[in-house]
Protein backbone atom coordinates (compact mmCIF):
# COMPACT_ATOMS: atom_id res chain seq x y z
CA UNK A 1 0.00 0.00 0.00
CA UNK A 2 2.81 2.64 0.79
CA UNK A 3 4.72 1.80 -2.38
CA UNK A 4 1.30 2.09 -4.45
CA UNK A 5 0.91 5.57 -2.82
CA UNK A 6 4.33 6.24 -3.48
CA UNK A 7 4.18 5.81 -7.31
CA UNK A 8 0.56 7.64 -7.20
CA UNK A 9 2.04 10.94 -6.12
CA UNK A 10 5.23 10.68 -8.19
CA UNK A 11 3.27 9.89 -11.48
CA UNK A 12 0.49 12.33 -10.65
CA UNK A 13 3.26 15.15 -9.84
CA UNK A 14 4.84 14.01 -13.19
CA UNK A 15 1.12 14.82 -15.05
CA UNK A 16 1.17 18.01 -13.34
CA UNK A 17 5.01 19.00 -14.51
CA UNK A 18 4.25 17.71 -18.22
CA UNK A 19 0.27 18.63 -18.93
CA UNK A 20 -0.55 21.73 -16.74
CA UNK A 21 1.50 24.58 -17.60
CA UNK A 22 2.77 27.04 -15.06
CA UNK A 23 0.77 25.98 -11.71
CA UNK A 24 0.91 24.16 -8.19
CA UNK A 25 0.33 20.98 -6.74
CA UNK A 26 -1.16 19.95 -3.16
CA UNK A 27 -0.39 16.81 -1.82
CA UNK A 28 -3.00 15.63 0.70
CA UNK A 29 -2.95 12.15 2.82
CA UNK A 30 -5.44 11.51 5.15
CA UNK A 31 -5.60 7.62 6.93
CA UNK A 32 -8.44 6.21 8.56
CA UNK A 33 -8.50 2.86 10.29
CA UNK A 34 -9.70 1.40 7.26
CA UNK A 35 -8.46 3.38 4.54
CA UNK A 36 -5.43 5.85 3.43
CA UNK A 37 -7.01 8.80 0.92
CA UNK A 38 -4.44 9.95 -1.40
CA UNK A 39 -5.46 13.03 -2.69
CA UNK A 40 -3.05 15.07 -5.68
CA UNK A 41 -4.50 18.40 -6.65
CA UNK A 42 -3.33 21.07 -9.16
CA UNK A 43 -4.38 24.41 -10.26
CA UNK A 44 -3.42 23.89 -14.06
CA UNK A 45 -5.24 23.65 -17.23
CA UNK A 46 -7.86 21.39 -16.04
CA UNK A 47 -9.19 18.48 -17.88
CA UNK A 48 -7.01 17.17 -20.02
CA UNK A 49 -8.65 15.20 -22.79
CA UNK A 50 -10.83 12.63 -23.26
CA UNK A 51 -8.72 9.61 -23.21
CA UNK A 52 -6.78 7.95 -20.03
CA UNK A 53 -3.60 8.35 -20.83
CA UNK A 54 -1.14 5.17 -19.51
CA UNK A 55 -0.25 7.41 -16.37
CA UNK A 56 -3.55 7.01 -14.79
CA UNK A 57 -4.49 3.74 -16.28
CA UNK A 58 -1.35 2.50 -14.23
CA UNK A 59 -2.35 4.33 -11.46
CA UNK A 60 -5.62 2.79 -11.30
CA UNK A 61 -4.39 -0.01 -11.92
CA UNK A 62 -1.94 0.08 -8.85
CA UNK A 63 -4.97 1.38 -6.40
CA UNK A 64 -7.60 -1.99 -7.85
CA UNK A 65 -4.79 -4.50 -7.73
CA UNK A 66 -5.23 -3.09 -3.46
CA UNK A 67 -9.31 -3.27 -3.97
CA UNK A 68 -8.97 -0.01 -3.31
CA UNK A 69 -10.33 2.89 -6.25
CA UNK A 70 -8.69 5.94 -8.42
CA UNK A 71 -10.44 8.75 -9.47
CA UNK A 72 -8.82 11.51 -11.77
CA UNK A 73 -10.48 13.96 -13.89
CA UNK A 74 -10.61 18.15 -13.96
CA UNK A 75 -11.29 19.67 -10.29
CA UNK A 76 -14.15 22.14 -9.24
CA UNK A 77 -12.77 25.39 -9.90
CA UNK A 78 -10.21 24.29 -12.70
CA UNK A 79 -7.38 22.49 -12.26
CA UNK A 80 -7.00 18.50 -12.11
CA UNK A 81 -7.25 16.02 -9.46
CA UNK A 82 -6.60 12.36 -8.84
CA UNK A 83 -7.52 10.60 -5.84
CA UNK A 84 -6.71 7.37 -4.55
CA UNK A 85 -8.68 5.26 -1.71
CA UNK A 86 -6.40 2.48 -0.15
CA UNK A 87 -7.23 -0.42 1.96
CA UNK A 88 -5.26 -0.26 4.82
CA UNK A 89 -4.42 -4.30 5.35
CA UNK A 90 -2.54 -5.75 8.67
CA UNK A 91 -4.21 -3.42 11.02
CA UNK A 92 -3.79 -5.22 14.51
Amino acid sequence: MQLAAYRIVQESLTNALRHAGPATAAVRLDRTDDELVVEIVDTGRGDRGKGDGLGITGMRARAEALGGTLDAAGADGGGFAVRARLPVRGRA
